[in-house]
């Protein structure tokens, strides 16, 4: 089975910077592409950062240059860095990891930037 748990949000001024953190289990980590996926309230799910089992990655172009994906292989844990965050950064962010049977979600974490 599956599992997916994010960590890391919070409550950040403009600015400021968070780290994400999905563990994830019961899949073949390191040959998996993760990706991270957030919700503003109100809107759709949006790609916000993939990174392949390689470690190759991509960025949607409203983060690139604030945020960072990485993966750590050895701990089964794909991060997200947040820098220079902006109220419209505001979302649950969610991990991904999709299967020959669909995609996996984890719950998300709460991420919410003040101005």
């Amino acid at each position: 089975q599956v599992q997916l748990v994010e960590s890391g949000g919070g409550l950040v001024q403009a600015g400021g910077s968070l780290r994400l953190s999905c563990a994830a289990s019961g899949i073949r980590f390191s040959i998996k592409a993760m990706a991270w996926y957030r919700q503003p309230p109100g809107k759709q799910r949006e790609l916000v950062a993939s990174i392949t089992n390689s470690g190759s990655t991509s960025y949607a172009d409203s983060v690139k240059g604030r945020f960072t994906i990485s993966r750590d292989n050895a701990k089964n844990t794909v991060y997200l860095q947040m820098s220079s965050l902006k109220p419209e950064d505001t979302a649950v962010y969610y991990c991904n990891v999709n299967n020959y049977w669909g995609p996996s979600w984890g719950q998300g974490t709460q991420v919410t930037v003040s101005s």
